[in-house]
């Protein structure tokens, strides 16, 4: 496992965030969808641990 992992999945977190925020703006952009891709985009530090 490298070393830097828990600092790539921050940073792939924060731009799940950004993109969602972008997402949220876009008319017919499903909230369904959005709130699933930020759910699953912010946990993968904690997967990532957890393995």
């Amino acid at each position: 496992m490298r070393s830097d992992l828990p600092e790539r999945t921050f940073e792939f977190a924060k731009r799940i965030v950004l993109l969602c925020r972008f997402l949220e703006k876009k008319p017919g952009v499903s909230r369904t969808l959005e709130n699933q891709l930020l759910r699953s985009g912010t946990s993968i530090g904690a997967n990532a641990e957890e393995g």
